[in-house]
């Protein structure tokens, strides 16, 4: 299959996704190159808040700044690493700049500066990541695994969890009920 560059869309899994970590997941991609794949599973809350993530770090921070922000189950792999995806990117010791606006940070001053009332301004916060080997996703679009639409920072960062996927839907066009579970080719 054609090499394709991915970074800054979403994965919409299809509806005979079987992996029980993607099925009904939209998932937003940081990076896509030629060593692979990394993104963030963004429509599946876990049980645990930023609030709770604090407590857990050791982290103090106000009422305001802690509130009852869900965190993400980004993706099966590094359960235990927190990523904080954020708009704007900002100045952080270890940030992957996704593109001019997003960026995915993974060290600690973030999420300090969040507790300290200086949040980048919109965030997402994942426990683990997504990712794919060389080639791998490009298998798996070619295997009908997937949809693919590019990115929109207002259904990452303004839309509650539950409506991320069935929003990326819609700016493709396509409702979720009228997908079939079948794949077929031409």
């Amino acid at each position: 299959m054609q090499s394709v560059d991915l970074t800054n869309h979403f994965l919409i899994a299809m509806p005979a996704m079987a992996d029980p970590f993607f099925s009904k997941t939209l998932t937003y991609i940081c990076e896509h190159n030629e060593q692979g794949a990394l993104g963030l599973v963004i429509n599946r809350p876990i049980d645990l808040t930023l609030r709770d993530l604090f407590d857990q770090l050791d982290i103090s921070a106000s009422d305001e700044a802690s509130g009852g922000l869900q965190i993400m189950f980004g993706g099966p792999v590094q359960l235990d690493r927190g990523f904080v995806l954020h708009q704007p990117i900002g100045d952080w010791q270890s940030t992957m700049v996704v593109n001019q606006e997003v960026g995915l940070t993974t060290s600690l001053d973030i999420l300090q500066a969040i507790a300290d009332g200086r949040s980048p301004g919109r965030i997402l916060v994942a426990l683990g990541y997504s990712g794919w080997a060389p080639g791998q996703i490009e298998h798996e679009l070619s295997q009908n695994a997937w949809l693919t639409v590019p990115a929109s920072p207002a259904i990452i960062f303004e839309l509650p969890s539950e409506e991320r996927l069935t929003a990326a839907m819609h700016s493709l066009g396509v409702d979720f009920s009228t997908l079939s579970d079948t794949a077929g080719h031409a």
